[in-house]
């Protein structure tokens, strides 16, 4: 019986939480999530692509944040052929790039500060602003230049939704 009401107070309390972020973005950002849903799969299709294209694989990630700080994201990820190499993350250091853009809100990379735990100061992340928050996408897997061309382009595309 301990066990139940323990278990039912978890739920009430996740509940509560999810529920408050969800009611605390305005309107357009609700609306920009929606989009950003809508067209998620579609975006991290065309980044596989381009990667292919490229010859590259790897691990890629959009993410949309709402507002005008990072307090929260939804993100969406996708594998490339592979999530690393015996030596190397890719999904460790596609999510590296993206919480170092989350917090900067610029490209990964930037050397704007001094790298964080946490992080590796990689190129390869864009973020865009846009009305509602800021669009992200990054890539792991090739060098720097190359994961950035692939998040560009599918930002680029990802950006003309909204």
């Amino acid at each position: 019986m301990r066990t139940l009401r323990t278990l039912l107070v978890l739920t009430i309390v996740s509940t509560y939480s999810f529920n408050t972020n969800a009611q605390t973005m305005t309107k357009d950002q609700k609306k920009s999530e929606e989009t950003f849903i809508k067209y998620a799969d579609e975006a991290l299709a065309l980044m596989k692509q381009e990667a292919l294209t490229m010859n590259i694989k790897g691990v890629g990630l959009i993410a949309y944040i709402p507002g005008n700080e990072t307090t929260s994201w939804t993100s969406k990820m996708i594998v490339v052929q592979t999530t690393g190499t015996p030596k190397q993350n890719f999904i460790a250091i596609a999510h590296s790039k993206a919480s170092e853009m989350a917090e900067t809100l610029i490209n990964s990379g930037s050397k704007v500060r001094e790298t964080k735990a946490g992080e590796f100061g990689y190129i390869g992340g864009a973020i865009k602003k846009i009305d509602s928050g800021y669009l992200l996408a990054s890539f792991s897997g090739a060098s720097g230049e190359q994961d950035l061309e692939v998040s560009t382009k599918v930002l680029d595309w990802l950006v003309a939704k909204f």
